[in-house]
């Protein structure tokens, strides 16, 4: 089945909006082990995605 020119076009733009996400999560994850392992002193840089360490941080600033 021969794409036509419109849904090649839409499917070039969706795989550079998630292309952009991913690149993006990517960007967030590095920022993120290097703010906590490097520059906060952390011990571990990997510990920082770990769901006990956002459940950790979430109740320091909320008390819940």
């Amino acid at each position: 089945m021969k794409m036509n020119k419109e849904s090649s076009y839409v499917i070039k733009r969706l795989i550079l909006v998630i292309l952009v996400l991913f690149l993006g999560a990517l960007a967030l994850g590095i920022g993120l082990m290097v703010g906590y392992g490097i520059l906060g002193k952390g011990q571990d840089p990997w510990a920082i995605l770990s769901p006990e360490k956002w459940h950790e941080l979430i109740h320091k600033f909320t008390g819940n």
